[in-house]
């Protein structure tokens, strides 16, 4: 072997490497802009589920929520389906009025379609106490819009 062969093997090697290092670069950063535009879709998405809770908006409400949504209430109630969802989260707010808010605090994607929105939920009661639970959704993209497919609502464990 000699010095132009080593060489010509070094320049194809760094040009290969070189390559590679810009085609990983590059998908890594469009795979995490798309992860930063998908996450803000679905915090926008819980953001729209309390201003549909807060205003009573079903019009709202049934389009950001899928046919088949379940729903585990913080007092163990189960609601599934649109119809029964909708009914009892009117309910709900007319029972428990006061100024709800959701803080979503992480988003985990299990895949490009289905995330998970884990966000602090509190409503200020009308006597000025307040309620802290959590809340966690399950969202799934279909015809690229975000929708809400389970809800699970929880209080903090008392310790």
């Amino acid at each position: 072997m000699n010095f132009k062969s080593i060489s010509s093997t070094i320049s194809k090697n760094t040009l290969i490497t070189l390559i590679l290092s810009i085609f990983i670069f590059n998908t890594f950063a469009q795979n995490n802009s798309k992860i930063k535009n998908a996450e803000k879709q679905v915090i926008a998405l819980v953001a729209d589920y309390a201003l549909s809770r807060e205003t009573r908006d079903t019009l709202l409400l049934r389009s950001i929520l899928t046919p088949d949504i379940d729903q585990l209430v913080s007092s163990g109630i189960w609601r599934n389906g649109i119809d029964e969802s909708l009914s009892g989260m009117l309910k709900s707010s007319e029972n428990n009025a006061g100024k709800r808010t959701l803080i979503v605090e992480r988003v985990r994607f299990l895949n490009t379609k289905t995330a998970i929105a884990d966000a602090r939920y509190e409503i200020e009661n009308q006597d000025g106490t307040s309620r802290k639970m959590w809340s966690t959704f399950i969202a799934i993209q279909s015809d690229n819009k975000w929708k809400i497919s389970a809800i699970r609502n929880m209080l903090p464990a008392k310790n």
